[in-house]
């Protein structure tokens, strides 16, 4: 029988009334939630104003889809979103598989010992400030003083201007990023590995099962629900791609492929002071990645029978 809406006001405060210590644990982060990412929605009416800030939001006239139309005629940003989508599919395919296959190599190495210095010096660069490592990026990659650039000059080569050169910031941001997050990140998958039955790899070794038999047959199949669901949050945030890296390495010359929706936001947001612009870039990018979360999440469903939701 179906509830009336008073009958499940009552039982949720019922729920309240017994598990108060629960809720009231719950209730500093439901009011950060509210305040810092619920409140903030109210801005999203800019994308539909000509702002001022002078006028604030209840005066600004209201402009409909103008400001989007400005949007998609706009080459820098249709360049931007490109750039976004080229790097996060990059990322995607290189350095997606990376945190699975060193889980799978932790989880066969039989020294305890060995395994935590390698697992610790794999997670490491995790914990080392963006800013950091974009310094030791821009030093290793110098023109003068940098490592690499040494290197050439032993071999007889002349030096390469890396961070200036359009066609290697994306090896450069993929690969930095690869070296800085795949170690934590394969801790949810050395997790997922610690879940498998034992009882499973002792039933293979009985048949006469090799390490690799076991790994390709019983480990991966086994974690497969974990892949896909990192997969899906990994597809949802294909429009997002690490903003403060990005800042910190790009220059001018590289905005051809380094330019990306988070950094025309800013130029044009913060430096520009186009609010309104800006708000219906990051609406536009939200509404995408929604999309693609949704989709991919809807996907994986009907494939596998696994899902976020």
């Amino acid at each position: 029988m179906k509830q009336t809406y008073q009958e499940r006001l009552h039982d949720l405060w019922g729920d309240m009334r017994r598990d108060w210590q629960l809720y009231l644990l719950l209730a500093p982060m439901a009011i950060w939630f509210a305040l810092f990412l619920y409140k903030p929605m109210y801005g999203l009416v800019i994308a539909f104003q000509d702002f001022s800030i002078f006028r604030g939001i209840e005066k600004s006239p209201w402009v409909g889809f103008a400001n989007f139309v400005e949007l998609f005629q706009n080459d820098m940003f249709i360049r931007a979103f490109w750039n976004t989508i080229t790097i996060s599919g990059l990322g995607l395919i290189f350095a997606f598989p990376v945190p699975i296959i060193l889980a799978l190599m932790f989880n066969e190495v039989q020294n305890e010992v060995a395994r935590r210095w390698a697992q610790t010096i794999v997670y490491l660069p995790h914990f080392i400030s963006v800013v950091i490592v974009a310094g030791i990026v821009i030093n290793f990659l110098s023109p003068s003083i940098g490592i690499v650039n040494l290197f050439l000059k032993s071999l007889g080569l002349e030096s390469i201007y890396f961070l200036t050169q359009p066609e290697w910031f994306r090896p450069i941001f993929i690969g930095s990023s690869v070296w800085k997050e795949s170690g934590f990140e394969s801790i949810v998958y050395l997790a997922a590995i610690a879940g498998v039955s034992p009882t499973l790899y002792e039933s293979a070794r009985v048949d006469g099962a090799s390490r690799w038999q076991m790994m390709w047959r019983i480990t991966l199949p086994c974690i497969l629900p974990t892949i896909v669901i990192m997969l899906i949050i990994r597809i949802g945030n294909l429009v997002e791609v690490g903003f403060e890296y990005i800042i910190l390495l790009y220059r001018p010359s590289t905005y051809e492929s380094a330019d990306v929706v988070s950094t025309f936001i800013y130029r044009t947001g913060l430096q520009g002071t186009q609010y309104d612009l800006a708000t219906a870039a990051g609406l536009f990018n939200a509404v995408i990645a929604f999309v693609l979360v949704y989709s991919a999440n809807r996907i994986s469903r009907r494939v596998s029978s696994t899902s976020l939701w």
